[in-house]
Parts: C-alpha cells; structure tokens; sequence
C-alpha cells in the first residue's frame, strides 16, 4: 500500500506538471489533463492514504469521553 501511494501521488504530480507545460501550445490537452490528475488525487489517492493511516487504530483512542478528559487533567496537574 505505502509503494502505491507514492507511485500514485508522483503519477498526480507528474500528469499537473505535464498539463500546465502542455495548457500553453494545446489548452484542451492542458486542462483535461490537469483535471484527471486533481480528481485521481482527490477521488483516488486522499482516500486510499486516510485508510492508510487509519487502518490499524482505534477511534475511542480520539474520541472526547469522560476517561480521556481525566487523562489530560491528570497529565495538566503532573506538568505544573
């Protein structure tokens, strides 16, 4: 998954580098291709790297609930 997502992000890079050096002499081109490479960032890689980063935690860990608040005011009172 990590080596995919790198492809992919130099992939989206490399196709809105190629569409704004194309947009001058060919704008249709330009335009087309700087748009599939922002909607395959947008729809494709953003997704693909949230669940990445996310896949092996737990959401009560970053929920606000009566046992993480005594967590950081028992951690506040030990700092001071």
């Amino acid at each position: 998954m990590k080596y995919f997502l790198i492809i992919l992000f130099f992939i989206v890079v490399i196709g809105i580098a190629l569409g704004f050096y194309l947009k001058p002499t060919d704008p249709a081109t330009g335009d087309l291709l700087i748009g599939l490479s922002l909607m395959a960032g947008f729809f494709v890689l953003m997704p693909a790297f949230v669940y990445h980063r996310w896949k092996d935690r737990s959401v009560k860990d970053y929920m606000l609930n009566k046992e993480n608040i005594m967590k950081m005011h028992d951690y506040q009172n030990k700092k001071d």
